[in-house]
């Protein structure tokens, strides 16, 4: 490309010139972008719009009448036993007594010794290794200890045996050390026996298991709760896990009086679901305002008065507003505010929930179609329903009205992008073209001006009256 000689021979500011022209000629494009930055960020904004909307989905899907149905919740009347209630689970109550917890077995050796290094088998009986013993007293496994092994040795050969209980060392006096064997889980069915091998006494050509060795100090127990007339339920741990359907109880300590445990409506817990939908209706129709209302001292709107964002904003505040079945969302808490936004009392709602369980389902979750005798009876969609319904149709990935309404501005903004890149070439043509131009000006003039200098020099030459002749 060639470049300019700024006024070389013609004094003239080619640059300026230069760049004062395609300032002119770049006005379109000037225009292109601005309108591209416009396209795009109306395309950001129905995206926003978007995002709230799916967020009114997601807080709509919870509040099916499955999920109200679902929302239990479980109460005791002492902190020494808690209970948790699933989906699943069923209301009621029930009351007991808490007779005994779960314990794992803890037994030791009858034998003490003098220090942790002293050796086990340095005594002639009982002699070692130790015997696993069923419940019908037969022996089904061998912890072997090696000769003169410590009871460190032991409790390291026991812990590796792997058959449900733990050693550890325990010092019972000034100079006196026993094993301790801890069962690792609680429960009648979780004991062990334990034994070394002895002369039987009743014929000296023979051995048996001496249990009397080991001295069990607590027995494996499951835990035990009293109903009432007799009626006792058992578990290997302090949890019971369906004392109900569907509800675990957990006992931590015996008790001298009844315990009573209900499972009920976890109002709160649906109270919570409500206000989420009331926070995602509130937000989306926060987030239209501020793309379609200009406000006082600031800049127009990104969509300003966009038809679209103004109909589906008086879709979200009628929805709550119908009557659903003859009955009003005020019933239930829900109001709509004089600057149109949505409010939400909680209290109101729990104590009709708790007063009239059926109509706080029907306004918020809706009925399903009934069939009696022959004749069905259509369902009513609730508020949750109508939220939900209105929201996909807005956000569906696929045929969504915001989702079609932000590619078509992506597909103008790409159609804008595309005329910038070719007015780009088109300018940086021009600008070719311009510098050359006045590239050649200053040559020629420079040409004219040099010819100019001959011409006057020659000229001078023939009038000299000095000149010799």
């Amino acid at each position: 490309m060639a470049s300019a000689i700024d006024g070389l021979v013609s004094g003239l500011d080619t640059t300026s010139i230069i760049n004062n022209l395609m300032s002119v000629e770049a006005r379109p494009q000037t225009l292109l972008k601005s309108r591209l930055s416009d396209t795009q960020a109306k395309a950001t904004a129905y995206r926003a719009v978007n995002t709230r909307f799916d967020a009114i989905r997601t807080a709509a899907e919870a509040l099916t009448a499955t999920s109200l149905e679902a929302a239990r919740t479980a109460r005791t009347t002492t902190s020494d036993v808690t209970a948790t209630a699933s989906a699943t689970a069923a209301r009621g109550s029930v009351s007991f007594t808490v007779e005994n917890l779960a314990a794992a077995q803890t037994t030791f050796t009858s034998r003490t010794w003098s220090s942790t290094t002293a050796s086990v088998t340095g005594e002639p009986e009982p002699t070692w290794p130790i015997q696993v013993i069923d419940a019908n007293g037969a022996v089904t496994d061998t912890i072997t200890i090696p000769e003169g092994a410590s009871l460190v040795d032991v409790v390291s050969k026991i812990n590796a045996a792997g058959y449900g209980f733990q050693a550890q060392i325990v010092q019972t006096g000034d100079s006196g050390y026993r094993i301790k064997i801890d069962g690792t889980r609680t429960g009648a069915d979780n004991g062990f026996r334990l034994g070394l091998t002895r002369t039987d006494p009743d014929d000296p050509g023979a051995t048996v298991v001496d249990e009397t060795a080991f001295t069990t100090v607590q027995a494996a127990r499951d835990a035990e709760i009293d109903l009432g007339g007799g009626v006792r339920a058992t578990s290997s741990t302090n949890t019971f896990a369906d004392l109900l359907p569907g509800t675990a109880v957990t006992v931590s300590k015996r008790t001298d009086g009844p315990v009573t445990v209900t499972v009920g409506t976890d109002s709160s817990a649906i109270a919570g679901k409500v206000q989420a939908l009331v926070d995602a209706v509130n937000g989306a129709l926060g987030v239209i305002k501020g793309f379609t209302v200009s406000t006082a001292g600031s800049a127009t709107a990104t969509l300003q008065g966009d038809s679209a964002l103004v109909s589906l904003s008086g879709q979200l505040l009628s929805t709550v507003s119908t009557a659903i079945g003859g009955a009003s969302a005020s019933q239930v808490g829900l109001q709509l505010t004089r600057d149109g936004k949505l409010t939400f009392d909680a209290a109101t709602f729990t104590a009709k929930l708790a007063a009239d369980p059926a109509l706080a389902t029907r306004l918020i979750s809706g009925t399903a179609d009934s069939t009696v005798g022959g004749v069905t009876t259509p369902g009513v969609r609730g508020i949750a329903g109508r939220l939900q319904a209105l929201a996909r149709t807005a956000s569906d990935s696929s045929t969504g009205t915001l989702v079609a309404l932000a590619k078509g501005r992506d597909t103008l903004a790409k159609d804008i992008q595309d005329k910038i890149d070719a007015f780009d070439i088109r300018l940086a043509q021009r600008k070719a073209t311009l510098t050359a131009q006045f590239t050649a000006l200053e040559t020629s003039l420079n040409t004219i001006k040099n010819q100019s200098s001959w011409l006057s020099s020659q000229i001078g030459q023939l009038y000299n009256p000095n000149k010799s002749s």
